[in-house]
Order: C-alpha cells, then structure tokens, then sequence
C-alpha cells in the first residue's frame, strides 16, 4: 500500500489496483494526488509483475477533475507536466488500465476514463466536461477524449459543458460497459484479471502496435502490423498458445513468470 494517503496502491497478483482516496474532496485531483497517480502508473508499467492497472476510486464521487483550491498556485509549469503524464497514459503504456467508475466524474476524471484501455461505469453515474464553467478549456484531456468518442463530440461536450449519461457514454465508446453500482467494482475487477492471467507478452505487444502505429497512414501501418505479427509468431508465448490448444489445457504463458 502506498505511503501517499491521497493514491492506495496494492497488488492484488498480477493486478496493481490504484485507488483515488480524497472522498471527502470529491477526489479531486491534488497536486499530491497526481503526482503519485503519474508515479504509480509508470511504475506499473515499467513492473513485468503487473498485467493489468485498476483505477478505482474511495467514496460515492469518482473524481471531480482539478482542485481548485490549488488551482491558481504559482507553480503551473510542473503541475501542467504530471498533467501530462496522467492524461496520456492510454497512449503511453503498454499495460492495460482498466477503470471502475462507481459515481460521477467530470472534466479531469473523465479524463482518466478516456485513458482507460477499458471502462467499466455504474448505472446512474454521470459525466460532463465542465472546464468552460471556470473560463477553461479541457486542453490537456481533449486528445484522448477526441480518440475515445470523436473531435466533433468533443467540441460540442467541451462547448456546452453538458452533463451527459452512462448510455450516452456507452453509445459513444467511452465506457465499454455497465453494470449496477454494487456489481461495478465487482465486474472491474474481474476483466482487470482476464487481461492479467493472458498472455503479457502479446499484450504489450499488441498496446505497442497500437500506439506506434496510430499516426502512420494506411500502407505504412500494414507494414508495421507485419513486422509486429512476424515477430509475435516467434514469442515463447504463442507457442506455448498453440500448445496448450492442442493439448487442451490452460496456457502457462512465459512471459507471467517473472
């Protein structure tokens, strides 16, 4: 568990659940809090031991976006670079974040669940980017909104700061699923583990072609996509796959060992 009151961190076998634990601040996303946030995802990254990140959050609210009580402080340039780390790391990392919304969530939080590789949101909860409201633009969370449910959307949600429903969430590819509040974190969990207890190897891989190939055109993706695939064909793991197919029993991939 962490040392840092503001992120729990613990490891749950192959699983590194990341818990935001401000409630009584609407886990609004500290100076604190986001520095051990970017720490604790990087870290999670770089651990062969960790499949699978699950961001979940303490208390009725996921997170309320920025602390404006720290808002306005002078040092703008070195919250504005753990800003940076937090809200690219869909990009950045090739192990999966799986997030487990149990409640509202708006500007920076819905931003955290536009990094999510998977989100997972209970019925009833709510979300809205709200920025404009302060005189703001959501500058730093709007390329991964605009990836997860469009520019056009995008614009129009950061416009009207509309707050908008987990169907709609649904519908646009922000969430992946629902489910009631008390099966949420329940439903979280357990695709956190499919993707910890599969191949770790093929999907680091699979995250690193995603993410190298997102600006290339169509050709030179292909390209890529069949490099990448030559060199998957030849892992420990996808022996091992095809393998344990034949022999009709559960794959020991290599890559978990360590």
């Amino acid at each position: 568990m962490s040392t840092d009151e503001s992120l729990l961190v613990r490891r749950e076998g192959r699983v590194l659940r990341l818990t935001l634990n401000r409630p009584g601040k609407r886990n609004a996303l500290s100076e604190e809090l986001c520095a051990a946030l970017a720490d604790g995802l990087d870290d999670g990254d770089a651990d062969p031991r960790v499949g699978a990140i699950l961001l979940d959050a303490a208390g009725p609210i996921f997170c309320a976006g920025m602390d404006l009580d720290e808002v306005l402080s002078p040092d703008a340039a070195a919250r504005t670079a753990i800003h940076e780390r937090i809200f690219t790391a869909g990009f950045r990392l090739t192990t999966p974040i799986v997030a487990s919304v149990q409640g509202p969530a708006f500007g920076g939080g819905v931003g955290l669940i536009a990094n999510a590789h998977i989100a997972v949101a209970a019925q009833g909860a709510s979300f809205g980017l709200t920025e404009i409201r302060l005189g703001l633009w959501p500058y730093v969370i709007f390329r991964a909104m605009t990836h997860a449910i469009g520019e056009r959307r995008t614009v129009a949600l950061s416009l009207t700061s509309r707050i908008f429903s987990v169907p709609e969430a649904l519908q646009w590819g922000l969430l992946a699923e629902s489910a009631s509040p008390i099966e949420v974190d329940d439903r979280a969990t357990a695709i956190a583990q499919q993707l910890a207890d599969s191949s770790g190897d093929a999907v680091r891989r699979g995250l690193r072609y995603v993410r190298d190939a997102r600006n290339l055109d169509a050709a030179a993706a292909g390209v890529m996509a069949r490099d990448y695939r030559a060199e998957n064909f030849r892992s420990l793991d996808f022996v091992e796959g095809v393998n344990a197919f034949h022999d009709k029993r559960k794959p020991k991939w290599p890559s978990n060992e360590a």
